[in-house]
């Protein structure tokens, strides 16, 4: 897989259903219902209705402990920080205050 995908610079990042998983992924997490409808549609066209079912749990699983973090500013371990500096680094993720 293309890590630069998760930034929209790889297309489907080199897995299976990759650019269907993340229009579903952006569409679910902006404003657009008519678009969030299309890429349902496209993405369960794609991998079914259980794969359907686990890309929305991830999305919704992932929003909800990533909004908890940030809102309670829990810090990213120095483990952690050390063990992501590569990715960080590649996909600019620190440019992000």
């Amino acid at each position: 897989f293309d890590l630069a995908a998760v930034m929209g610079k790889a297309g489907g990042g080199g897995i299976p259903h990759g650019e269907r998983l993340i229009a579903f992924v952006e569409a679910a997490l902006g404003a657009d219902d008519a678009g969030l409808d299309a890429a349902r549609v496209r993405l369960r066209e794609a991998v079914g209705d259980a794969g359907l079912v686990d890309a929305a749990a991830v999305i919704a699983n992932y929003s909800a402990l990533d909004r908890v973090a940030d809102a309670t500013g829990i810090p990213l371990e120095p483990t952690k920080e050390a063990n992501s500096a590569d990715i960080r680094a590649t996909l600019g993720i620190d440019a992000f205050a």
